[in-house]
């Protein structure tokens, strides 16, 4: 039977509590920086403000609504505390209210108020793109996701995301990918051996007993964490199955090799399908009987989702 061991950590989705609040908070000010003090230029800018909104006076106040403008998946509602947080600090802590009106994982059609923000002109309207931007990207994620998991329909299989991710923003990117309804692979090169294409060439192990001794190798090393093993023939599979790999990734299979495959393993791994996912193979490829099927599509391909500051 498939090893039980590791189940809570296959099957998960990352959630708003296990990030880093310390480390949201620098995204934002690296983001600001960029936007008034010119970080990443060599030559800095001569004057290091927002000029425009300079010119309007410092206790003018202003009401904004958060719209969407077309249907989407919300995500980053639980960010727009951070962001303006984070600006309102510049400006010794001047108060915002911010009045969420819809949350994380929501389905929302085009004309929601997704919430309301009210607090000094001047931060606001500092605020509002870097805000806006990574709105409109988790949004656009979180959107994407959404299409798929639909896509599946009732099927058992589980959506997985991928480490093919933004640089900087993979844990937003997971949980956008999340509150579309999809799953947590790995987060990093730290919680699962994932022995790929390239690692076993490296370790002169791509057949026979020499993978087997690869994969039983990183199970004895590794007995805490999970042993997942790339294949991209059906040949490989009988040796990763003797080692007792955990997981066993089909990569780039088709309907018919994933069908043998399936057959062959059973219920002796986990079986994750890769490689040329799109929405309209989805469903014949979850209904061979894989327990995963993992994609970066909805994080590197996803478009951004057209939100407004609207007041």
């Amino acid at each position: 039977m498939k090893n039980q061991k590791f189940a809570s950590h296959l099957v998960r989705r990352i959630s708003w509590d296990e990030l880093d609040p310390k480390y949201l908070e620098h995204l934002v000010r690296t983001a600001r920086s960029e936007d008034i003090e010119g970080a990443g230029l060599l030559e800095l800018p001569k004057f290091a403000a927002d000029v425009t909104t300079l010119t309007i006076t410092p206790d003018a106040n202003i009401e904004t609504r958060l719209c969407a403008r077309e249907d989407m998946c919300v995500c980053g509602m639980k960010l727009v505390p951070v962001i303006l947080e984070v600006y309102a600090s510049y400006c010794g802590g001047a108060p915002f209210a911010f009045e969420p009106l819809s949350k994380d994982g929501d389905r929302v059609c085009a004309g929601t108020v997704l919430g309301r923000i009210s607090g000094r002109a001047r931060l606001l309207l500092q605020a509002e793109r870097v805000m806006l931007n990574f709105l409109q990207r988790l949004s656009g994620v979180a959107t994407a996701t959404a299409k798929y998991i639909d896509a599946l329909g009732s099927s058992d299989a589980l959506l997985l995301d991928t480490r093919k991710t933004t640089p900087s923003l993979r844990v937003l990117e997971k949980y956008a990918f999340a509150c579309g309804g999809g799953h947590t692979h790995r987060m990093g090169l730290f919680d699962r051996v994932m022995l790929k294409d390239n690692h076993l060439v490296a370790a002169h192990a791509v057949s026979g007993e020499m993978l087997a001794e690869a994969v039983a190798l990183a199970k004895k090393k590794y007995p805490e964490l999970a042993v997942e093993v790339e294949v991209d023939s059906i040949e490989q599979i009988y040796p990763v199955l003797d080692a007792k790999a955990d997981v066993i990734m089909l990569d780039n299979f088709d309907i018919e090799n994933i069908s043998k495959a399936v057959d062959i393993i059973g219920d002796l791994a986990w079986i994750e399908a890769s490689g040329g996912i799109t929405l309209k193979n989805l469903r014949q490829i979850a209904d061979t009987g894989v327990d995963f099927i993992s994609t970066a599509a909805p994080v590197h391909s996803s478009k951004w989702i057209d939100i407004g500051l609207d007041s």
